[in-house]
């Protein structure tokens, strides 16, 4: 995983969306779909630099946090502004539409 991709963990997740805009992955190593999200999601963190943060959960080390958003199947990517809940996505999703919700947040 490249450095343009923030990691968080069970203890820092509220802290790592509370403000601003944040794109959180939530992922597991085993995921195939997920390692394919994981190079879109590298390829859009410097472009929106600045604006947004992009971040990972691994929800093998989080299940509590993934639990705590009804994430039932992953690759799942939820928008956060300051902490809310702006849109939520399930399943591998193109860069062209995750900027798009980016720039709409």
């Amino acid at each position: 995983m490249s450095g343009a991709l923030k990691e968080l963990t069970g203890e820092s997740f509220d802290q790592g969306v509370a403000s601003g805009v944040t794109l959180v992955d939530f992922w597991a190593p085993w995921c195939g779909p997920c390692r394919m999200q994981t190079p879109i999601l590298e390829q859009l963190a410097p472009q929106v630099a600045g604006r947004a943060t992009i971040a990972k959960l691994n929800v093998d080390e989080a299940p509590e946090v993934a639990a705590r958003f009804n994430v039932r199947s992953i690759p799942t990517l939820i928008l956060f502004k300051d902490g809310a809940v702006m849109q939520q996505f399930v399943g591998v999703q193109p860069a062209a539409k995750l900027m798009a919700a980016i720039d709409a947040a």
